[in-house]
């Protein structure tokens, strides 16, 4: 089965808690909202990956299909959720193709970052559960908000930092932090 590989041509903002250069107690973590287009093509592309894993299920008539890896939030916007651990840890990378290899950078939600991943169809060992999930296989990070954490498949970290080219935005060694429009003032 070949492994699409998606990208989000616009960077997409992070949603909720990120553990996305250092592990939390639960491991590594990312959340984002994606739009209405992005999910279509995932759609498509899990209608294949279910096929593919409808075959190889030990009994069909039993099987339980879990539901997509993604929810929508507000009309048009979806949630998607990927983790991984220290092994299947993908790149993270600047808008020039710089590795970020300073754990301490503050990827919180609201910063922005394009996206590489794919979906991939699994079967649970006991053999009737079944589904999707999404892998992640690359993040470029655009703009950092400071207001306030996945199986890369055989691509190396050049391949992600050209498969995502250079943009304007987020320097690894030249961070552009934009402040938080707060409307409280703290005393």
């Amino acid at each position: 089965m070949p492994r699409n590989i998606h990208k989000t041509e616009q960077p997409v903002v992070l949603e909720g808690y990120q553990a996305v250069l250092k592990p939390s107690k639960f491991g590594y973590s990312l959340a984002a909202l994606v739009d209405q287009s992005m999910v279509d093509v995932l759609e498509d592309d899990r209608v294949e990956s279910l096929k593919w894993a409808e075959t190889k299920l030990k009994n069909p008539k039993r099987s339980t299909l879990k539901p997509e890896p993604w929810e929508e939030v507000t009309e048009g916007q979806y949630k998607v959720k990927f983790s991984w651990n220290e092994e299947a840890r993908p790149p993270v990378v600047d808008t020039e193709g710089t590795i970020i290899s300073d754990d301490n950078t503050p990827m919180y939600a609201g910063s922005r970052v394009k996206l590489a991943f794919y979906q991939k169809p699994y079967i649970l060992r006991d053999g009737v559960t079944y589904g999707t999930s999404l892998k992640l296989v690359g993040v470029q990070l655009v703009s950092l908000n400071t207001a306030a954490g996945v199986d890369t498949g055989d691509m190396s970290t050049e391949d992600v930092a050209a498969l995502f080219g250079k943009t304007e935005g987020f320097k690894a060694n030249e961070p552009n932090v934009t402040p938080s429009e707060s409307t409280e003032d703290d005393f």
